[in-house]
This record gives C-alpha cells, structure tokens and sequence, in this order.
C-alpha cells in the first residue's frame, strides 16, 4: 500500500509527465499540497463547505420553520433550550432563519460570481490582447465603475431596478466586474508578446481563437484567487442592500434584512441582531481565509511551499 502510494505521488510529481492530463493532475496535486500547507486556509474551506452543507440539508437542520413562528408565546424569547438562538419580534426561530437564510448567501454569492467574473474576463482580455483605442475605451469604461463605492452604486442600480433579491444580485454584478478586468488585462499584457502566443498567431489563429483559447485560460488562476477574495465583500454589500430594505423582502430570512430588523431590540433582546451578524462575520472569515490559501496554491511565482 505504501510503495503504490509512493508509485501514484512520483508520477504526480514527475518533472517529464507522458500526457497532459499527468501533466494537469500534477498541477492540481502540487496546488493541492500548497494548499494543505496552510492551516488557515482549510479551516476556510472547512467553513466554506460547511455553509454549502447548511444550505443543501436545510430542511432537514432546521428546527422550525424560518417564516412562520408563535407571534402570542414565542415573541423575543432568549436563547434556550427550545430556541437555541432565540427567537425574533415575529416569534419565528433565529437559528431556523440563519440556516435557510444560508441559501440565499450561497445564491447572492455564486450568481454574482458566475455574471462578474465572466464580464470582466472578457473585457479584461480583449482589452489587454487588441491594445489600441479598443483598450483606452475599455479600461476608461472600467475606471467610470471603479470611481464610486461599490455600495453606493449598487445601491444607485437597486433605485432603478427596484428592490427585491433578483435586482440586487444584477446590482451587485454589475458594480463588481470592473476588478476582475484589471487584472485579466494585466495578465494579458504579460502573456502577449510570449513567444507562445506568437507562435499560435504564426499557425493563423484569429485574435478572437487567441484571446478565447489561449489567453483567457491563463487568467483564470488569478482571476479564481480575486472572486474568492471577493466574496466576503460581495455578502456585505448584500447584507447592507437587505438592511436598507432594497435586497430580499420580508420573509426571505436574508442576514442582513434580519440585522435591520432586530436593530430596535438591540439592547434587550441584543441576539435578535447578534446572531446574523456573527454568521456574516465567520462566512466572510471563511472566504478571506480560503482567497489567501487559493492565492499561495495558485500562485506559479510562489515559494513553492
């Protein structure tokens, strides 16, 4: 058992790998094991998968139900062994409401992510890749976004667009492309003149064929790295729509929407405002702290730890 385990990791590690996929799971192995490496970066992950595990079993977790509680027996009940969270001004469970409202962190942060990161790769590489007037117009359209606060113009696009989880999620998409441009037309200006990119343009390959195949897989690590990073700044401008009533609408159990309304209790019934807010300290934590760990696996400039 030990020499295969042995036999598997040097073909792994092989510095003249027969084939590319040897060749891409000694890459992953090699990440995998930098990864490892860093204490901090898996208890994010163990954080990270912990919430995707909340939100999958909800319904099986969950205590109560997170929208319908005892208005007459059960308003404003400390944390006890009925409620282990206590409960709200509605007399729904707190801890019920912080599970399901798992599901729409996850939703918020993966449909962000899934609508940005694509948007920004793509004006990123074109930008980096034609040079030119394509660049300056592109990149002056970026630092027109860059130039407000995020919340401030997600907050300007939820106006227009009305509140509602759907609208702040296209918002929060939209004020969050700019970043991930940046750095796909740095990576870009960095990989355009190589002697690999000249040798496909060389084979006849069209700008679109090179900025689509060659180009943008080699920005994806980065780009990877800053989406996670971005998270936790993606939940808080999330929260922050809810909390000002723009994001989910009563009775989505959103975290900040549940901040906004235990704020009027804040000093007597101080876990109606505690609770989500403490789980939208430790979910951000886990994503800073797996961004940091994804950056040091990822990083082909790193120590090689």
């Amino acid at each position: 058992m030990s020499e295969a385990t042995m036999t598997r990791r040097e073909w792994l590690l092989t510095d003249r790998p027969q084939s590319r996929l040897q060749a891409r799971l000694g890459r992953a192995y090699v990440a995998w094991r930098r990864f490892t490496a860093n204490k901090l970066a898996v208890i994010g992950l163990v954080i990270i998968l912990g919430l995707v595990f909340l939100a999958i079993f909800a319904p099986l977790l969950a205590p109560h139900s997170p929208y319908i509680g005892d208005l007459a027996k059960a308003r404003l009940l400390a944390p006890g062994a009925g409620h282990w969270l206590g409960t709200d001004d509605q007399g729904r469970d707190i801890l019920s409401r912080l599970i399901y409202g798992s599901r729409l962190t996850l939703q918020v942060v993966l449909l962000v992510a899934v609508i940005a990161a694509p948007i920004g790769l793509l004006v990123g590489t074109v930008a980096g890749y034609a040079g030119g007037w394509v660049d300056a117009v592109l990149m002056r359209i970026t630092d027109i976004f860059l130039a407000f606060p995020k919340l401030v113009l997600a907050l300007a696009f939820v106006a227009a667009l009305g509140p509602g989880i759907g609208n702040a999620i296209i918002a929060i998409a939209i004020t969050s492309w700019p970043p991930y441009a940046r750095i796909a037309r740095a990576e870009t200006l960095t990989v355009r003149n190589s002697d690999y990119i000249q040798a496909v343009q060389l084979m006849g390959a069209s700008p679109w064929r090179i900025v689509l195949r060659h180009i943008m897989p080699l920005c994806i690590s980065s780009l990877i790295v800053r989406v996670t990073l971005d998270m936790a700044g993606i939940i808080l401008t999330a929260a922050g729509l809810g909390f000002l009533g723009l994001g989910a609408q009563p009775p989505l159990p959103e975290w900040g929407a549940m901040i906004a309304s235990g704020r009027r209790f804040i000093l007597d019934q101080w876990w109606v405002a505690a609770a989500p807010g403490v789980a939208i300290l430790i979910v951000s934590l886990g994503f800073n702290l797996l961004g940091d760990g994804l950056r040091d696996a990822l990083d082909p400039r790193g120590s090689g730890q």
